[in-house]
């Protein structure tokens, strides 16, 4: 149900070699984006393409950039190659071995306390990595300043709302947004987009994470916010259980409303 078949699709010359023989699938688990296959074939380890164009291609430039970084620090897919070919950007990766967080909690309802604890240490260890390593930007002013742009351009999807918004327009939701600022934000290497399905666990540990494009140094509710937000669709106690495991007594409440309303935006 999170990809279906499809034939191949046309690829750069040098990439034609390392896809040949590999049969396709598309993921779609998030088909907003760039396009994501997985290739499979008999006895060789799965490979996974990302292709977009335009400004996808860019956000697939940060994507790779940010994955090759991420790798000095955790474990995560291997870029195998990488195509500029006219305004399109095409990323070949190997595969991570594991379920998605996604699936844990969906397939095995008994581990779900488990799951909620390896995915709190895991992300103690990605908010632990020295931020001075770390140059790329990710925080909540940059993001207030792409968030802004996409309500003037009418990108934001109203209509994706969270149910506590639901129904709200994106000027509404910018307002009660910005009414919480000044808040005390800090400075850690984040994910930018810990969600259930960007994170692979096998064994009771995440063994890696995917979509790296929004890495960076930011404040460590946004992560935390866009977990939590994830693990109330499952168990609200799940969602205590996370800022237990993590080591936070009293969630901040503002820093997480903030993060979840700015991740309407996008």
């Amino acid at each position: 149900m999170r990809e279906v078949a499809v034939s191949p699709v046309g690829v750069p010359a040098s990439l034609a070699p390392m896809v040949a023989g590999r049969q396709w699938a598309r993921d779609t688990v998030g088909e907003a984006g760039a396009s994501v296959h997985r290739l499979h074939a008999a006895g060789r380890p799965d490979l996974y393409l990302k292709h977009g164009a335009g400004e996808l291609a860019d956000a697939i430039v940060d994507e790779m950039t940010r994955t090759r970084w991420l790798a000095r620090h955790l474990p995560v897919p291997g870029v195998e190659a990488f195509v500029l070919d006219g305004d399109g950007a095409w990323m070949l990766m190997s595969a991570v071995v594991g379920r998605t967080a996604h699936q844990l909690l969906e397939e095995e309802p008994g581990s779900r306390n488990a799951v909620v604890d390896a995915l709190a240490a895991h992300l103690r260890a990605v908010h632990a990595i020295p931020s001075g390593d770390c140059s790329f930007d990710a925080g909540p002013a940059l993001r207030l300043g792409q968030a802004r742009a996409r309500i003037d351009a009418g990108l934001v999807e109203e209509d994706e709302f969270d149910p506590a918004r639901e129904g709200w327009p994106a000027e509404r939701v910018w307002d009660a947004m910005t009414a919480l600022l000044p808040l005390p934000f800090d400075r850690v290497v984040t994910h930018g987009d810990y969600s259930l399905d960007n994170i692979l666990i096998e064994d009771g540990h995440v063994v890696g994470t995917i979509d790296h494009g929004r890495v960076g140094i930011a404040d460590r509710y946004q992560d935390l916010a866009i977990l939590w937000n994830c693990l109330g669709e499952f168990d609200p106690a799940l969602q205590t259980r996370l800022f237990a495991a993590y080591g936070i007594d009293a969630p901040d409440q503002g820093r997480l409303g903030f993060h979840l309303m700015l991740d309407e935006m996008f």
